[in-house]
Parts: structure tokens; C-alpha cells; sequence
């Protein structure tokens, strides 16, 4: 392993049909546009501007995220597709409906290509991907999530002047319902990015490993999520499952990323103020793991 820099410290298939959801193997770039892969999951964002702005924007932007972790899965060892669709179904809107911040601050100066948002959840980091230029493959266990991300996506395309930096956004974004401790990636890709893939009914290590997997030489893995020992005082179901969670350095071994195959160009753990749902504030962090494949 190289490293380069560290900053700042260290589901039902028929629903799914209904929506015209897209399943992909693989896919083909737009003329003039490098491959990408992002795993989205629904979580914290980040945006590139002065410090006092910047730590504001994302106080609000988290507030849907952070202000009462994850629903509590349903007993009776149900799957993971059904416990996530049970989830989506208690509020019409789960997420804040904006861009994970890391995502915007880490991607927002590569160059587009192809996109596979892993955990996409309500859609909003392939949207944003879609919007900068990205052709995306959106994953996610849940059909509930996908119908919402699929209605989002048609109300970004009726808005006027919604474009992406290549052209209309129509057309970018496949929605693909999976099973992602069994899920495989059909090609490599520039870019791999999972966002907060943090759930009780699924092993981070598989889809991870597999994402890790999935760069090709000279494209991007980023992997962002909250830290076990930074966590709110707020939210119950973060605290009781810490095995959902990781830190950079578990990503790293678990990963492979420390090998001469890769060079890490980010591994922090980035401090962000939070709310929580009944107006508490503590600072939280987040893991940021930007590392470049070599070969």
C-alpha cells in the first residue's frame, strides 16, 4: 500500500418491473467519458466552500440521516429486502434528499464516466452523479427505496434547465433491485463508491470487498460511513449494533487496500457538527477512505 496523503487525521421483482427498473450487468459509457462505480447509501454530506458555510450546510443536510440512526428491524428473521422495505414504508421520505457531502467533496473534481451507486437508497447521490455528468447503475435491496428514487429522478427531469455537464440527464440512471450479500459487479469501473452502507442485516465486508473488487487500475474506491467511537448519543440502534460499523483502518485490511495494488489518498475520520430529532447537537465523524488502484 502507498500512501499518497491523509487529510484532516487521522426489494419485489414485480414492484421493481412496475417502476421500468433496469437490471445491468454492465454498462456503456457515453461517447467520451471514462467507466465508474458509485455505492450510494443513504447518509452524510459534504459540500466545497468556506469552513463556517461548509459546517453549516452539512448540520442540515444530515439532519435527516443523523437525527434518528436506523429503524429498528422488524423480529422474525425476516430478509433483508422486506426489513428495508418495512423501513422505507414508516415515513414517505427516509433521507434528506440531498447529496452525501463526502461524495460531493471527494468525486466532484473527477472526471464523469460511468456510475454503480451501491445502496442508493432514495437515489439523491445518483441523481447528483447523473446531474455532474455521470452514467449511473443505481443498487439497492429495497423496491420501496427504488419506486422513490424512480419518482425523483422524473421529478428532476420535469424541472426546466436540469441538466447534466454532457447534457440532459435522461437516460443516465439505471435502477437495479439486488440482493447484496450475494451481489457481484459485471466490470470494473473508474470510480466505487459506497456511503454509509450501514445495516444489521448485512455484512459491510461482502459488498465492500466486492466494490473493492470492481476498481480498475487507475479508478477510485471511496467509502465513507460513521465512526463506532464518534457516534451520537441519540440514536440507540447505532450504539447496540456497532458491528455494522468501521473504522479507516478496518477498511483497509478488510478491503486488501494495503497492498502495493493501491495507494490511499484519503483516510480520516472528518468531524461534523449533527442534530438530533428532538434538537440535540453533539459532533459526530464520519470515516472517509479514498484510495487510487495502481494495478
Amino acid at each position: 500500500m502507498k500512501k499518497a496523503h491523509s487529510l484532516e487525521g487521522s426489494p419485489d421483482a414485480e414492484q421493481a418491473a412496475s417502476l421500468h427498473i433496469k437490471f445491468l450487468q454492465s454498462s456503456t459509457p457515453p461517447p467520451g467519458t471514462r467507466s465508474g462505480v458509485a455505492f450510494g447509501g443513504p447518509a452524510g454530506q459534504c459540500w466545497c466552500m468556506s469552513p463556517d458555510r461548509e459546517q453549516q450546510q452539512e448540520t442540515q443536510q444530515q439532519e435527516a440521516h443523523d437525527g434518528g440512526a436506523l429503524p429498528e428491524a422488524s423480529d422474525g428473521g425476516i430478509s433483508a429486502a422486506a426489513a428495508w422495505d418495512e423501513r422505507y414504508r414508516t415515513k414517505a421520505q427516509l433521507w434528506s434528499g440531498k447529496p452525501n457531502p463526502q461524495l460531493v467533496r471527494e468525486a466532484g473534481g473527477l472526471r464523469p464516466g460511468t456510475a454503480l451507486d451501491l445502496g442508493c437508497g432514495e437515489g439523491a447521490d445518483a441523481i447528483w452523479l447523473a446531474r455532474q455528468g455521470w452514467s449511473v447503475t443505481a443498487v439497492d435491496v429495497s423496491a420501496v427505496a427504488l419506486e422513490r428514487a424512480h419518482s425523483h429522478e422524473q421529478a428532476e427531469l420535469a424541472r426546466e434547465g436540469v441538466q447534466a455537464s454532457g447534457g440532459d440527464i435522461v437516460g443516465r440512471i439505471s435502477w437495479q433491485l439486488a440482493d447484496l450479500t450475494q451481489w457481484q459487479p459485471g466490470a470494473s469501473y473508474d470510480l466505487v463508491t459506497s456511503q454509509f452502507l450501514h445495516s444489521q442485516e448485512l455484512d459491510w465486508r461482502l459488498p465492500l470487498r466486492a466494490a473493492a473488487g470492481a476498481v480498475k487500475p487507475g479508478g477510485t474506491l471511496l467509502v465513507v460511513g460513521h465512526h463506532p467511537d464518534h457516534l451520537p448519543p441519540w440514536g440507540a440502534n447505532l450504539h447496540q449494533h456497532r458491528n455494522m460499523l468501521y473504522t479507516g483502518e478496518q477498511l483497509v485490511r478488510e478491503l486488501g487496500l494495503d497492498g502495493e495494488d493501491w495507494q490511499i489518498e484519503v483516510l480520516t475520520n472528518r468531524e461534523r457538527p449533527a442534530t438530533g430529532p428532538d434538537g440535540q447537537e453533539a459532533v459526530i465523524a464520519d470515516v472517509v477512505l479514498r484510495a487510487t488502484r495502481l494495478a
